[in-house]
């Protein structure tokens, strides 16, 4: 999914995987309305096959070193239709916060900032008005750009386990270097000349 790049699951991941210890970051796809907590329960019995093999590689000393996995599970776990090896995409979406006037309206969110903690709870309507102080906001999507076909997000809205090797890092592109490779200097010179 598009938040391989800045996510904190894979952020923590690939930090693992920095330091040289193997790592996978795996992510649940929930769907307000449709997912509960126990899906969760799910999840993690759907990744033991591969958690298990990845640690009989590891004893074997045979696992890949030059990456980490990240692995996304579809909001339907049950009815999923298996693994999927894919490749990173590049899907984007625009996040933004909407004011609202009451906590019920903003919801529970959890560490990933996205879901009720359990969508089968009642949310009662708060007609108290909040101080002018008190200014409350719900995170939403405003937008999104989804491209790459035969990627992760692809593969994932179509129910399948995604499982996607990542790499440490990505490189500018060549155009970009050869920019910067110029500026740089100049704006070193500028910085000496500025502080005469």
């Amino acid at each position: 999914m598009c938040k391989c790049v800045y996510s904190g699951t894979v952020a923590g991941a690939r930090e693992a995987f920095f330091h040289g210890v193997p790592s996978v970051s795996i992510s649940y796809d929930w769907v307000g309305g449709k997912s509960n907590v126990n899906d969760y329960t799910l999840a993690a019995e759907a990744c033991l096959p591969i958690i298990n093999a990845i640690l009989a590689e590891i004893r074997n000393q045979t696992y890949p070193e030059r990456c980490f996995l990240n692995i996304d599970l579809p909001t339907d776990i049950p009815n999923n239709k298996g693994y999927k090896l894919t490749k990173q995409g590049t899907s984007i979406f625009k996040m933004g916060w909407r004011r609202v006037t009451s906590e019920m309206q903003g919801g529970k969110m959890l560490s990933t900032m996205t879901m009720d903690t359990d969508s089968a709870v009642t949310i009662e309507t708060d007609t108290s008005t909040p101080l002018e102080e008190d200014l409350l906001f719900r995170r939403e999507v405003r937008g999104a750009h989804i491209a790459d076909p035969d990627t992760d997000w692809q593969f994932l809205r179509e129910g399948y386990i995604t499982v996607t090797p990542i790499g440490a890092l990505s490189n500018a592109d060549t155009e970009s270097l050869l920019y910067f490779k110029d500026w740089l200097p100049v704006v070193a010179e500028h910085e000496s000349s500025s502080a005469l």
